[in-house]
């Protein structure tokens, strides 16, 4: 039988215990993965205890009340608070989502905080979407008209407009992504949910021009078809979009064209 030994400098170790000092008696054990490069140490779990009598309704709330009053040291993104910008998206209780969105109520026992899994960690909780932002713009993420439209509106109908809805709406926080077996073993070269998704809301624009160098640019062994259409990313999507169906779709469009 094959044993697979991890490096010693990633096993993730137990931590710091930080114990309440306020005396509630409605406490939760909230566990944070916490890493930093600086130090050489290897990664470990603090464990913090917090007075729910005073704390907000979403993990993103947790986080900062920890951050302000137990432990300032905790590194992690956070921006709008309203799952809009995605910058807190992180892995809450097993599953990739938004902390600014995710009800800690929901969550049952210990609450169990990481980064998103199988990216690089820069920090503490904060992964590096480095690699998701160069494929992201390899896929050129704007519109191409070969003509100046100065004075008027670039006009589309209702009907092509609606077509635009499920992919707008992404905020590109790497939830879906992250939340793919295809996209961890193959992240360099496969372009992953969120990036396809991007892509798709392109090639779809009635308004664009470039239809055919866009699907040319996707068609590939590595960059498309790496989806095995586990639906992850679907489940995953705190926006409620549905990745794998844009996928699917260029990949009709490759078939048909």
């Amino acid at each position: 039988m094959v044993q697979i030994n991890l490096p010693k400098n990633s096993k993730v170790q137990k931590g710091k215990y930080y114990k309440d000092k306020t005396g509630s008696k409605n406490i939760r054990k909230v566990n944070i993965y916490r890493w930093d490069p600086s130090n050489g140490e290897n990664p470990r779990i603090d464990t913090y205890e917090v007075d729910m009598d005073n704390c907000p309704s979403k993990v993103l709330d947790l986080l900062n009340k920890i951050k302000n009053e137990i432990d300032s040291s905790i590194a992690y993104r956070r921006s709008c608070a309203h799952g809009v910008c995605g910058s807190c998206a992180m892995n809450m209780d097993g599953k990739n989502g938004l902390a600014c969105t995710k009800p800690h109520k929901e969550i049952k026992g210990d609450i169990n905080i990481y980064p998103l899994p199988h990216l690089k960690v820069e920090k503490d909780l904060i992964g590096d979407l480095n690699t998701l932002y160069k494929q992201y713009e390899s896929i050129e993420p704007w519109l191409k008209i070969s003509k100046k439209v100065e004075d008027k509106e670039n006009l589309q109908s209702i009907e092509d407009r609606s077509k635009l809805d499920g992919l707008y709406e992404c905020i590109m926080c790497a939830c879906c992504s992250t939340s793919c077996p295809s996209y961890w073993w193959n992240g360099d070269k496969y372009l992953g949910p969120a990036v396809l998704l991007q892509a798709y809301r392109w090639i779809i624009d009635s308004r664009d021009e470039d239809r055919k160098e866009r699907l040319k640019k996707v068609a590939d062994e590595l960059k498309l078809y790496r989806c095995h259409t586990i639906m992850n990313c679907t489940n995953a999507c705190p926006k409620g979009l549905n990745p794998a169906k844009a996928i699917a779709s260029i990949k009709k469009m490759l078939a048909t064209s």
